[in-house]
């Protein structure tokens, strides 16, 4: 596939260099969001729209948006995040804006400043959720998803709310829920983003199509039983709280070998906690991540079947509290079909896969506009590490084929979205 016109994904690799050098230091990117990095960034990005014929503006809920007016009001939307956890990766976010800018730049210069539907590009306020450990603030409320009552009792470690960290920046708690407003005329959004993980890695290929973001089921298990002396309690007489809840850690890797998906236990805590005490109460932490539904529910149903089983051989008991849920996230069918078509006409070679990951594309989708996302391979399968790295040659090729996504997408906005 040759290289559009006025397009030079080389440009954009330099722009995430420049970025890199501005907002990292020896442990990783520091672009924290609500933090100075993070706006000297955004201060960055703008001065480079700037040399673009947009309107620029910030909505209700900090989310930073850049508009190329077109023939019609029906807008593309391109967007990433430029927030960084603590100590994270180069690219993890930014990749996506960055790319978007380069994308903008070719449209203005194609179409003369007046292509035929409008394009937008956003950057999403904290995606990440780092210092308040709400993930895609921005993007949920720009879909009305934001829950007020859980995000204005978020507090970070020094105790700073996060309605007054937010209002440091111009942002009014109260009112984030008006980011709603930038949904009228949206036709369809794209994102593009490093993988995180190993698949593509593992497949030696680039680029990949996210058929979306797995739903997640994520709870606390907790097995009840007695404690008592560990040296004169004999075995067959123990009501060991642990001997249950160990048993889950084989299962939940036969539940996922039965219908896909990942299963994880992530924590484990025993009381009293002492080498001379059986295990009294053991309290596991489970999350399982599926994009299909059905499978996701059954996951669920066979682990609380299992522990029920596992209770009973142990002569203990279990109770189950539900931590958090999301369901499913499908994206675009024909965004799908587009963007697989843009990667193989870029490199030959395209993989679909779910993402199991949020992302902000998910918020977007759940605002009822068309959404898919394209992955970009990650070297060693690591992203929120400073290790996070992807090859420069898919840098290039991701570029590339994602603004053949943006041509397909908006010539398909431009015919009035028909299923091709």
């Amino acid at each position: 596939m040759t290289l559009a016109p006025f397009l030079d994904p080389s440009r954009a690799l330099a722009d995430l260099k420049e970025l890199r050098a501005l907002t990292e230091n020896a442990d990783g990117a520091q672009r924290l969001a609500f933090t100075p990095t993070w706006a000297k960034a955004r201060e960055w990005l703008s001065e480079k729209m700037a040399e673009l014929p947009v309107e620029t503006h910030t909505d209700a809920a900090g989310n930073l948006w850049f508009t190329l007016p077109g023939d019609s009001e029906q807008s593309l939307i391109i967007g990433g995040h430029i927030d960084s956890v603590p100590n994270g990766g180069w690219l993890d976010g930014c990749l996506n804006v960055i790319a978007g800018v380069e994308i903008m730049r070719r449209i203005a210069a194609e179409y003369d400043n007046e292509p035929p539907v409008t394009v937008r590009l956003v950057d999403w306020a904290d995606e990440e959720g780092a210092r308040f450990g709400k993930s895609l603030f921005g993007s949920s409320a720009f879909s009305g998803n934001l829950d007020l009552e859980e995000a204005r009792g978020l507090c970070d470690r020094n105790g700073i709310s996060l309605p007054t960290a937010i209002a440091e920046y111009g942002i009014h708690f109260e009112s984030v829920k008006d980011a709603t407003r930038e949904t009228k005329n949206a036709a369809a959004y794209l994102e593009l983003h490093i993988e995180q993980g190993p698949v593509l890695l593992d497949l030696d290929l680039p680029l990949g199509v996210v058929l979306g973001t797995c739903g997640v089921e994520r709870h606390a298990i907790s097995f009840h039983g007695q404690a008592a002396h560990s040296g004169s309690t004999p075995m067959n007489r123990r009501k060991d709280a642990f001997l249950a809840a160990a048993k889950m850690a084989p299962e939940i890797y036969a539940i996922t070998e039965r219908h896909g998906g990942v299963c994880t236990i992530g924590s484990c805590h025993t009381e009293p906690g002492i080498v001379t005490s059986v295990v009294e109460s053991c309290r596991l932490t489970l999350d399982q991540r599926h994009l299909s539904a059905p499978a996701l529910a059954a996951m669920l149903a066979e682990a609380h079947a299992a522990s029920e089983r596992f209770a009973a051989e142990g002569n203990v008991t279990v109770t189950w509290e539900r931590i958090w849920q999301i369901a499913p996230v499908p994206f675009h069918p024909q965004l799908i079909e587009f963007c697989d078509h843009a990667i193989l006409e870029t490199c030959g070679h395209s993989h679909r896969l779910p993402s199991g990951p949020l992302h902000d594309a998910a918020e977007v989708s759940r605002a009822g506009i068309p959404t898919v996302m394209m992955f970009v391979q990650s070297l060693h399968g690591i992203s929120h590490n400073k290790i996070e790295d992807t090859r420069e040659d898919h840098l290039l090729l991701c570029v590339q084929a994602f603004d053949a996504l943006a041509t397909q997408t908006m010539a398909w906005i431009l015919a009035g979205k028909p299923e091709v």
